[in-house]
């Protein structure tokens, strides 16, 4: 769907962080309005795509955290901006009709976060994470990481920074859209930029 006078550059840009967005969410079992993630993007980068579409809060803090993540690569990431970024994706204090905790670690009030599949009753665990108690220090230790200097390519610690959040498992929802969100900012980078193709 190519846009008439737009630079060929902002088409591109604007068609991968709209796969980007949609992607990042499909994956968690939600489904975006794509025309509504396109339209929110171009408002947010100031590109004029004709009518835009209507956006809702949902789609707002998918695209705003996806678009700090790449736009703002070189600022520091730290416990405040991640927890911008869940806040942003639950703006209603719900996932689903479940409360959660927004804009803080998860504190296994119900239970240990654990990863699980199958029909109640019959559920497979696949993965506990660290107690609630350990965040703070676990945390730490990989937002430090992630902005001290290595000698791993940036590219490599992106995948590596993706699978230790993961690992962790801070909140109590969101998580895999943040850790990549996470390898976004260290791909963009990799690149030396602020626009991810």
């Amino acid at each position: 769907m190519a846009d008439v006078g737009m630079p060929l550059r902002d088409q591109v840009s604007l068609a991968a962080l709209t796969d980007d967005a949609v992607k990042t969410s499909e994956i968690e079992g939600q489904s975006l309005n794509v025309q509504s993630v396109r339209s929110s993007i171009a408002r947010r980068l100031g590109l004029d795509i004709g009518a835009l579409a209507p956006v809702d809060r949902h789609v707002d803090g998918v695209v705003g955290m996806v678009l700090d993540a790449t736009g703002n690569c070189q600022a520091p990431l730290t416990r405040e901006r991640l927890f911008g970024w869940h806040a942003a994706l639950f703006p209603t204090g719900y996932s689903g009709l479940t409360r959660i905790r927004v804009g803080g670690w998860r504190d296994d009030a119900t239970a240990p976060m654990q990863v699980v599949s199958g029909p109640v009753g019959r559920q497979r665990l696949h993965f506990e994470a660290p107690p609630a108690s350990q965040l703070d220090k676990e945390m730490s230790r990989l937002l430090e990481w992630i902005e001290t200097p290595t000698d791993e390519p940036l590219f490599v610690k992106a995948g590596l920074a993706h699978l230790w959040f993961l690992t962790i498992h801070p909140f109590d929802d969101g998580n895999g859209r943040i850790a990549r969100a996470i390898g976004d900012l260290l791909l963009a980078r990799a690149d030396g930029g602020r626009q991810r193709f």
